[in-house]
C-alpha cells in the first residue's frame, strides 16, 4: 500500500491549535480506519510560518477522499497559510 505525506504552512502564532486540531483529526482518521498516523512540523519558522507534516503509511484506496473531509470539519482549512500539498510514495524496498 502507498504511504501519504501532506505537508502545509500555517502561522506560528497558530502552531498550538494546528497540533491540537491536527491531533484530533488524525486520531479520528486512526480509528475509524484502524492505521498509524504521524504529525510532524519543522523545528523552524519562515516568513513567520511553520511547516507541518502529516504522514499516513500505507493507506488504503478512497482515503485521500476521506481525509480531505476529515481535514475540513477539524478546522484546519480556515489555519492552512496556501494550499495542502500531497504526495504519495511507494515502498520498492528489497527487504519490505
Amino acid at each position: 500500500m502507498p504511504e501519504l505525506y501532506v505537508y502545509y504552512r500555517a502561522k506560528s502564532e497558530n502552531a498550538a491549535l494546528v497540533q491540537a486540531r491536527a491531533n484530533y483529526m488524525q486520531a479520528q482518521m486512526a480509528r475509524a480506519l484502524g492505521l498509524p498516523c504521524f504529525l510532524k512540523r519543522r523545528p523552524a519558522e519562515k516568513d513567520g510560518c511553520h511547516t507541518w507534516m502529516e504522514v499516513y503509511p500505507a493507506v488504503p484506496d478512497g482515503f485521500e477522499e476521506r481525509l480531505q473531509s476529515a481535514v475540513k470539519e477539524a478546522g484546519l482549512l480556515e489555519l492552512t497559510e496556501g494550499e495542502r500539498h500531497t504526495e504519495i510514495f511507494e515502498d520498492r524496498s528489497a527487504c519490505a
